[in-house]
């Protein structure tokens, strides 16, 4: 994909415009040498230079925007409840790392709601009619399980059982752009397979842009200064900034699948084909929130309420109302309606949300709105999209974008086979390129084999590995 400088241009001066967090990176000159430089101030690149910092080598960290975060931005300036314009939900709270550091840093963690409301016209879904929706949901997740294990990787949509009636809109929504940002005919059927089950959402109280931000407190990261160019070889790289070129013994980069086809940073020599194909069979879906202040609750929902409705139209969305008991509720639109609408700008998306609100609550509330906003990431240039989703036969590119060339490692959810389109995945991807770039520099040594204190005199039939459970959406 590519973007003309007038798109560009028009793109950074909205983003400039937003309202967003303002987090404070170390005061530092850009330093000239650096054992790692991490590009991209995200969850991924945050846990890199955190891990980089553990290990006592020097790290810093330079971020195109004016921001630490990445797709974890929280306003708190608009309304009067922080607002995660990107990123809100964590998931697999037994063994998800950022959970006790968001403890350790003060803030409070709550659960997610388990599961939307239904709305079918302008009335809450019987618990019959929503036995009915997770069977087809289930139906349809398992036609796409089946379908994964085929020697082609087809496109979701080609898969679904053809008799899911009145809910066969509804599963679709749910399973491909509101979760995964893109119809289930631009998805692979591999990529929904594998995906890791993300239970148990939880959610910051501060915004989990804030939490992203904390973390990344006391690492050197040098914001607004957006790197142009990395020039790689096996054994060094060196990355020029508007404020300087920075000589390093290993990159990590870690800036969105969308933003390395677009070619916004140059790579001498070129980026690998091998990671550039990948990354074009990776690109990011859209998903954008449209948030409406509702002051007295006039839909007369509960805190943190989430609804869906039936539908047969892929104009539709989610709703998240009374967001942390606030009067602020969130539309959220995906997938290629979504993509379009945000195309059409601020007015068109807020006026989609009052009127269709207005369809599944009734009566007209839209002058009851006291302020309104909408996030618009595909226009975001230095994000182009929401989460990766790897197009139908592409769902092995997720390795492959992860696999080093030179000195240069890949690090973001889009590198995560499992636990891609989130947070969780992003962070991981980072700690796990980390530890890939301190092996390669001698900061981590490689443990000694174990010698066998004897032959052994008789060979031994290996059992074969345990496969793991297929993973499911909640």
């Amino acid at each position: 994909m590519t973007m003309t400088r007038r798109q560009f241009l028009s793109a950074s001066a909205a983003v400039a415009a937003t309202p967003l967090l303002d987090v404070r990176a170390l005061a530092a000159p850009l330093p000239r040498e650096a054992d790692i430089v991490v590009i991209g101030a995200g969850a991924a690149g945050i846990a890199a230079a955190r891990r980089v910092m553990a290990a006592n080598r020097k790290v810093i960290v330079v971020e195109a925007t004016g921001q630490i975060g990445g797709r974890c931005l929280t306003d708190t300036a608009t309304f009067d409840v922080p607002f995660d314009r990107g990123a809100r939900w964590m998931y697999n709270p037994e063994v998800n790392p950022m959970l006790k550091l968001a403890r350790n840093a003060g803030l409070e963690l709550s659960s997610a709601p388990i599961g939307p409301k239904i709305r079918i016209g302008r009335r809450n879904a019987r618990a019959g009619e929503t036995e009915e929706f997770l069977a087809a949901l289930v139906r349809a997740h398992r036609a796409i399980d089946d379908a994964s294990r085929g020697r082609a990787d087809l496109p979701c949509a080609s898969v679904l059982p053809k008799d899911l009636g009145d809910w066969a809109g509804t599963a679709e929504f749910v399973l491909g752009a509101g979760f995964a940002g893109k119809d289930l005919k631009d998805i692979a059927v591999a990529d929904i397979a594998r995906a890791q089950e993300r239970n148990a959402a939880m959610v910051c109280r501060q915004g989990l842009g804030t939490l992203v931000a904390k973390l990344g407190g006391q690492i050197p990261i040098s914001l607004s200064t957006p790197a142009s160019r990395v020039s790689w070889s096996n054994r060094e790289v060196a990355v020029e900034t508007p404020a300087g070129k920075i000589a390093a013994r290993a990159a990590i980069i870690t800036v969105s699948s969308n933003v390395l086809s677009a070619g916004s940073i140059k790579f001498i020599p070129e980026l690998p084909k091998r990671q550039l194909d990948a990354a074009g069979k990776l690109s990011l879906g859209s998903y954008d929130h449209i948030a409406l202040q509702l002051p007295r609750n006039p839909l007369g929902l509960g805190h943190n309420d989430i609804f869906i409705e039936q539908s047969n139209s892929s104009r539709t969305g989610l709703l998240l109302a009374n967001i942390g008991g606030s009067s602020l509720c969130s539309v959220d639109v995906a997938g290629s309606f979504g993509r379009d609408l945000s195309a059409q700008g601020d007015k068109a998306m807020i006026a989609f949300a009052i009127e269709w609100l207005t369809k599944l609550f009734g009566s007209e509330f839209g002058p009851a709105v006291k302020k309104s906003n909408a996030t618009r990431w595909n226009s975001a240039p230095f994000a182009l999209g929401a989460m990766s989703a790897a197009a139908p036969g592409g769902q092995l590119s997720r390795k492959v974008l992860s696999e080093p060339f030179g000195s240069v490692f890949l690090a973001g959810e889009a590198t995560h086979e499992t636990l891609w389109g989130t947070v969780d995945g992003a962070w991981e991807s980072g700690e796990r390129a980390a530890e890939a770039v301190l092996r390669k520099i001698g900061a981590i040594r490689e443990p000694e084999p174990i010698a066998p204190t004897r032959p052994e005199t008789k060979r031994r039939r290996r059992s074969a590995p345990a496969r793991a459970a297929g993973a499911r959406i909640n």
